[in-house]
């Protein structure tokens, strides 16, 4: 790995833990490169600003997200027979246990960041999700309009949010609720099992 790379990861790890933690309006630039150990021309020369750094930490879950959703939906998209809400809903779990695959507290960090970027209003999220990655939005919905095609496009906007306000909190906090299940009932619970017990309660919520 070039010392390039290695500042610009030492940035995108610093970023990642800060924005996760105290959000994106109270982590300044300098507090970023505090704990990269970087200086703020690094940032500068990498990103550009801070918005731009934002999205870069959003794209690196991002982009390993969604080559996994794609191989999870094709097969789905390829099927004569229209997919149940929970077959659609599956296809989020090999994606999402990925995130920890790559990275300790993955899934946790990117829901937190999530979490983060609806409740700080960040618009400029929005249209860089809406440029690299409607796509794959869209064939997320176009299936879950084939399982339930009787649903209207606006109670579907509303159920897609709530699902995603469920999941966030969920995964935001697994580390808590893992030890709570650890303490209270002697149970042992992986993030794999912890979305196999979810699914079928948003599955449950979105068909109401």
């Amino acid at each position: 790995m070039s010392s390039k790379q290695s500042t610009k990861d030492r940035i995108l790890d610093a970023a990642e833990a800060l924005f996760a933690d105290r959000g994106f309006a109270e982590t300044s630039l300098r507090t970023i490169t505090n704990r990269a150990d970087v200086n703020l021309a690094s940032v500068n020369y990498h990103f550009g600003s801070k918005k731009s750094l934002i999205q870069a930490v959003f794209n690196r879950f991002l982009q390993k997200f969604v080559t996994h959703l794609d191989k999870e939906l094709t097969p789905i998209e390829q099927g004569l027979d229209a997919p149940s809400v929970e077959q659609v809903l599956h296809t989020l779990v090999k994606p999402l246990m990925s995130m920890d695959k790559d990275r300790h507290e993955g899934s946790s960090n990117f829901m937190k960041l999530l979490g983060r970027a609806y409740a700080e209003s960040q618009g400029h999220m929005r249209r860089f999700m809406q440029e690299h990655y409607a796509h794959y939005l869209r064939r997320f919905t176009s299936q879950l309009h084939r399982a339930a095609p009787n649903l209207a496009n606006n109670e579907m906007f509303w159920r897609l949010h709530f699902m995603l306000g469920t999941v966030i909190f969920t995964l935001a906090g697994s580390d808590a609720l893992h030890e709570i299940a650890a303490a209270d009932f002697k149970e042992s619970v992986t993030l794999e099992q912890t979305l196999e017990r979810l699914l079928p309660f948003l599955a449950a919520g979105f068909k109401s």
